[in-house]
């Protein structure tokens, strides 16, 4: 049975926290060098295969005691804001940096499935230990709902991919990174605070 609640939870959660990440940078940089579609469809499969192994390990992880679970959990989104608000003070600066490094691994030459093959590589590689796969586990783990948590984390990811591909460029031009950060950042206090408040009913 999928929860709907946990969906949107899982959604909103790491769209805010993955929207301000290289992530975005990465998959806009690439769609600019190679086919949009290849490029979007190549780090929808790269997410795909993260967010199960995440889930999986969210999943074992539900076994542990439901007092440690919340506990670590509500850790992990702490870690989780203070990680995004110390990166908001460089995310600016870093932007131009960032998208250098991703334009030097994108193939201008590259075809079809090259195209997904190169922008799946290239982001598998990029969200290994990740804030968004990190909070996934978290959010399995918590309330042991694999399915309802891998819809809304993978829809999430798909979204944020989805936004960089088609109007990634203007969104920068109007949303400074920075500012993306303290969103995320307030985001992750809010679900820590959620955690603490479901500890304690």
């Amino acid at each position: 049975m999928i929860d709907l609640l946990v969906v949107a939870l899982a959604f909103g959660a790491i769209f805010v926290v993955e929207l301000p990440d290289k992530t975005f940078i990465a998959t806009l940089v690439m769609s600019t060098k190679m086919r949009p579609l290849f490029v979007w469809i190549g780090v929808a499969l790269a997410f795909l295969v993260q967010t199960g192994v995440a889930v999986g390990v969210g999943t074992a992880a539900s076994f542990l005691p439901e007092q440690l679970i919340h506990t670590v959990a509500a850790l992990m989104f702490v870690i989780g804001a203070i990680i995004l608000f110390r990166a908001a003070r460089t995310a600016d600066e870093e932007e131009a940096g960032q998208e250098d490094e991703y334009a030097s691994r994108a193939d201008a030459t590259a075809q079809g499935f090259k195209v997904v093959v190169t922008s799946f590589l290239v982001l598998f590689a990029a969200e290994w230990g990740d804030l968004s796969q990190l909070l996934t586990i978290s959010l399995v783990a918590k309330y042991d709902d694999p399915v309802s948590v891998f819809l809304g984390a993978w829809g999430a990811l798909l979204a944020v991919s989805g936004l960089a591909v088609i109007v990634g460029r203007l969104l920068l031009q109007r949303i400074r990174l920075s500012v993306l950060h303290y969103v995320g950042a307030a985001v992750c206090v809010f679900m820590a605070a959620l955690t603490v408040w479901e500890m304690t009913r």
